[in-house]
């Protein structure tokens, strides 16, 4: 069950979430939205620029056909002379360009239903000027084709004198017109763009100190965590800081319940351990075959309370909020108790460590599992040990590690003594001492920490058990 457990948050940690940023995801969609909505402006402000500009565009063409049709008709003393005046072509219109060939600027008059042109400007040079039919209407501004393909806007106007039908057109480059529309829409883009570029570092400015009592809240959970604070600041925002709150009861309470579950382990280790040495006991003192089983099963019974009160005691402890351990100080001390107790058999103990590890546990269960593999490793070393600490490099970094490798040059296991070595109460060789504990209290604290504990053949010849448990 450890090993199946072990292998499942292996594989967890092989496939770690994908983090989201909350600030990045708040300025993503208030910049798009800005930038669609500036988008939607810009384009309602340059349509506006360009109807007011047609405005201005058909009411200069007006003022031309005006002179036009002041040009064309006689004046009145002309109308008191004649009964019947004829209209005159218009001779000066006080603009150069209707004299210009092919200028842009053109006017035309003819009769409604004839296609015969009447008069024409000298711009025209004898080229026609195809406009789109007035229908019933007596005046429209259009947009054409004239002379060379150009594109034109034509303004058309009706009227009736003498019992005729007049249709005058005066036509102007589009060209001129459209010139300053692109001109207005570029100074357009440009200035909303800087507002854009603008408007968004507004945003992250407000979002990065929107989101700063956040930020505070998880330095504060951070120190809590590290050990260097025992509460969480409470100082924030009221939208907030009935968090802070509810977290600081969580970790008393947390506090609490642990402190509660020792006692519960001592007590029930003191009550059960005492009459279970009576019994070990009355049973030695007394020879028989009931006596030996009784004594054999008070020692069987007696492993087995100390596995799971150990057990018990491990899951007590892993709950603890804000608990850390310096890695290499522990070991240090670790590592001279070992050369004093097995120094005649040991010609060498190396060890290698990474910097500033700090286990995210409490110092005593981190003592019990190195100190568990660093006994087993000089209990079975023909003359050398080896101990690395370095981080594990493949870590999600949302769940940092570390790994505490133990190598020794004596017989080693096989693969199959490395998966049997690991189960409650075996023991692979009975010579030597010990109750087949170790590596199944130090496999099931591993996984009770999200780590695990593995067993392979080590460079050395011997056996090496890898360690890994969470970095903080």
């Amino acid at each position: 069950m450890a090993s199946e457990a072990i292998e499942t948050l292996a594989g967890r940690r092989r496939k770690p979430k994908r983090q989201r940023s909350l600030a990045g995801r708040l300025v993503l969609v208030a910049a798009v939205w800005s930038a669609l909505a500036l988008a939607i402006g810009g384009v309602f402000v340059v349509s506006l620029h360009n109807a007011a500009g047609e405005r201005a565009f058909d009411a200069q063409l007006d003022v031309h056909l005006k002179s036009i049709l002041a040009e064309m008709l006689p004046d009145a003393v002309v109308q008191l002379r004649n009964k019947a005046p004829e209209i005159k072509p218009p001779r000066s219109l006080g603009e150069p360009r209707f004299s210009l060939p092919l200028s842009g600027w053109y006017w035309t008059v003819r009769k409604a239903g004839d296609d015969d042109v009447l008069f024409s400007s000298p711009s025209l040079v004898g080229d026609p000027l195809n406009v789109p039919e007035l229908g019933t209407a007596i005046s429209r501004a259009s947009y054409a084709t004239g002379p060379g393909g150009r594109e034109i806007r034509v303004l058309q106007r009706r009227i009736e004198y003498d019992g005729h039908t007049y249709i005058i057109a005066v036509a102007a480059a589009a060209s001129d017109f459209r010139k300053g529309v692109n001109e207005f829409a570029r100074s357009v883009a440009l200035t909303l763009l800087i507002i854009g570029i603008a408007l968004v570092g507004a945003i992250f400015l407000q979002v990065k100190v929107g989101l700063r009592p956040l930020v505070r809240l998880r330095e504060s959970l951070s120190a809590v965590r590290e050990g260097k604070a025992d509460r969480i600041d409470e100082d924030l925002p009221s939208e907030i800081a009935p968090l802070a709150i509810e977290l600081n009861a969580l970790i008393v309470s947390n506090h609490e319940i642990v402190e509660r579950a020792r006692t519960h382990v001592g007590n029930l280790a003191h009550g059960l351990k005492t009459p279970l040495s009576v019994i070990a006991n009355e049973a030695a003192s007394s020879k028989g075959p009931f006596a030996d089983k009784v004594a054999e099963q008070a020692k069987i019974m007696s492993t087995q309370i100390q596995h799971h009160l150990e057990r018990a005691r491990m899951a007590a402890q892993r709950r603890v909020i804000g608990v850390a351990t310096e890695v290499e100080p522990a070991l240090d001390r670790l590592e001279r108790a070992m050369v004093k107790i097995h120094g005649r058999r040991l010609e060498s103990m190396t060890s290698t460590y990474a910097e500033g590890l700090k286990f995210r546990g409490e110092k005593q269960d981190l003592e019990e599992m190195a100190g568990n593999l660093l006994d087993n490793a000089c209990k079975w070393a023909g003359s050398r040990v080896a101990v690395t600490v370095r981080p594990v490099a493949e870590a999600a970094p949302a769940r940092a590690m570390f790994e505490l490798i133990v190598e020794d040059d004596g017989p080693g296991l096989s693969e199959d003594e490395c998966k049997e070595a690991v189960k409650r109460g075996r023991r692979l060789d009975e010579t030597v001492p010990g109750t087949g504990l170790g590596l199944s209290i130090v496999a099931d604290l591993a996984a009770l920490y999200g780590g695990d504990l593995t067993l392979g053949r080590s460079k050395l010849g011997g056996l090496k058990a890898r360690l890994v448990l969470p970095l903080l």
